[in-house]
């Protein structure tokens, strides 16, 4: 079965930079878009990054210059790199197998958190 496993939350300051993984398994990876979504409390879900099986990549305005999203096909391994964190960036981020640009979800992971301050 379909499983995506994230890590790499935490707890950092402003002007911080941490790493998202979010290894995939029960699929062939390669083949599929895959996402980073994040949740702050009291405000809906949202997309902020997206890559194509072809590489092609989509980011949220407000993250643009500042994150950076990569995949590993070798690894199953979906990346978020985030630099200059801000303390509107704090949400729990969620890896997901998308379709339809970032319109539908197939799967979630289960989130891991990030908190600037």
């Amino acid at each position: 079965h379909v499983q995506l496993v994230e890590s790499g939350g935490g707890s950092v300051q402003a002007g911080g930079s941490l790493r998202l993984s979010c290894v995939a398994s029960g699929y062939t990876y390669s083949r599929y878009c895959m996402a980073w979504f994040r949740q702050a409390p009291g405000k809906e879900r949202e997309g902020v990054a997206a890559i194509d099986s072809d590489d092609k990549i989509r980011l949220t305005d407000s993250v643009k210059g500042r994150f950076t999203i990569s995949r590993d096909n070798a690894k199953n391994t979906l990346y978020l790199q985030l630099n200059s964190l801000k303390s509107e960036d704090t949400a729990m981020y969620y890896c997901a197998r998308v379709f339809g640009g970032t319109k539908y979800v197939s799967y979630w992971g289960q989130g891991t958190q990030v908190t600037v301050s």
